[in-house]
This record gives structure tokens, sequence and C-alpha cells, in this order.
């Protein structure tokens, strides 16, 4: 194994590790994350609204770990169908079955056995089954070319080792003129090497997040247009560095051919 490639399966393990530890702890009756400090404001308070939470399960709310609201953003229609990427205790998925409808359909992913359990629970007190959720990493889309009208994520693009992989993975399932709606974490500045291989920092969504032209360039090279980066929620962390939560638009070319 080379040193990039030991270094991207320490992330994984690492970024595995805590978000099954976070998923134990509600599906055992305990909260999510926040417990732990790093974890809590200012990245992942206050995302969802009244409307959005009601009928919901409690336990969805608890696992929520993200940093916005994707799929309010992402301007989901009817009939559609959609993959979350990340989709952790799977509230994100909940909400968009919602909004896509019975004629619609949602994939979630994730790459933890404690997550899935814990999201499929969700699923089945929502009652929705429009739903499905996937064991499987986010730089290996277990879906066909051109199987999805809208790839969402909350949060999780930033906990991935080999982000390009993960952009051209959204690219490839996405069908022409599908689109990238995501949430995600962006570093103000460039973060110490130090930081950078902190495997706690990363696994709380900070560690491997990128600069806004870094990640406008990796969608673009992965060959989405329309790129956009509009920041949410802003804030300085002591010792670490300065963020923000940014809502992240991309478009799969119209002329891009698929099976549809």
């Amino acid at each position: 194994m080379s040193e990039k490639e030991q270094d991207r399966s320490t992330v994984s393990e690492a970024v595995r590790d805590h978000y099954a530890r976070a998923a134990l702890s509600v599906l055992q009756g305990g909260g999510g994350c926040c417990g732990e400090e790093s974890c809590c404001d200012p990245i992942t308070s206050d995302l969802y609204g009244a409307a959005d939470a009601e009928g919901l399960p409690r336990a969805a709310l608890q696992a929520s770990l993200g940093c916005g609201n994707p799929t309010a953003l992402g301007q989901l229609r009817e009939g559609e169908i959609v993959l979350d990427l990340g989709s952790g205790g799977g509230i994100d998925v909940l909400l968009s079955a919602r909004r896509v409808g019975p004629t619609g359909y949602v994939y979630g992913l994730d790459m933890t056995d404690e997550m899935l359990e814990l999201a499929r629970t969700n699923q089945r007190a929502a009652g929705l089954t429009n739903v499905e959720f996937l064991k499987g990493a986010i730089e290996e889309i277990p879906l066909p070319d051109a199987s999805v009208d809208v790839v969402v994520s909350n949060c999780v693009i930033n906990l991935s080792a080999d982000k390009n992989r993960v952009f051209r993975e959204a690219f490839r399932v996405l069908r022409s003129g599908g689109r990238m709606a995501v949430s995600d974490v962006v570093a103000r500045s460039e973060l110490p090497d130090a930081l950078r291989r902190d495997a706690a920092l990363w696994s709380s969504c900070l560690g491997g997040t990128l600069q806004e032209h870094e990640y406008r360039a990796g969608l673009e090279r992965a060959g989405f247009v329309n790129v956009a980066l509009e920041s949410t929620r802003e804030f300085t962390l002591p010792g670490i560095g300065a963020f923000a939560s940014m809502f992240v638009r991309g478009i799969k070319p119209e002329a891009m051919s698929d099976s549809r």
C-alpha cells in the first residue's frame, strides 16, 4: 500500500468510527454527535425549520450532523430520482422523499453499518416506501451511469480523502441536465499540514475542507457547469481557522449523452 493509499485508509477508518459511535448513541437512546464539543455549534445547529421537522422521527433529527439543508435549496421536484451521498441517519433522504412524492425515488448511500441501521429504522418510523438505503463509499457509488436526477449531500464530501473521485462519481450517475446540490464546510484559508493530518479534526468536518476555489475547480474538472458556491454561515474556531458552511451547485450539461 502506498503512503497516499494508507493516508486515505486512515481517514476513512477514522470517519467510519466517528459516525458509527454517533449512530450507536442515538440507537441506544442518547443524542447524536453533539455530545462531543467539536460537533456542536456553529456547524450543525438550527438547520431545519419546524415545517421540515414535523412528522420526522425524533432519532432522525438527533442524528442530523450536517451543515445545511440541501433538500430545501435543491428545489426537488415531483417524480425526480435523488441520491444523498453520506446519508447518515437519513434525515435528508426522508425530506427528499416527501418532496419528490410517490412517483419519485430517493437513494441514501452510507458506508457505516450503524448509520444504515439507524436510517432504516427512521424510514420505517416515517412510513416512506420510495426510499432505499445502500451501503457503499461516496468515491465508488453503487449505481449505474446516468441513473439519478439530483445528487445531494450534507457536510460529507469534506470527509472524503479523494474528493476529485467523489465529484467524478457524482457526475457519472447524473443524467444529462441533472444537478448537484450539496451543503458542505469550506475553509476560508489554507490549513496547516498538522491540522490536515489530525484524524479527529478531519472527522469533525474541518481537517479535510477545501478552499472555495479548490471546490469550484474540482467540480469543473469533473465536467460540471454553472458551478456556484453560496455562503450560508461563517465561523472561526480559535487555533484552527476560519470556515464557512456553503451551498454548492453544479449542473451536468444537457449535451452529455445518457441512457434515459
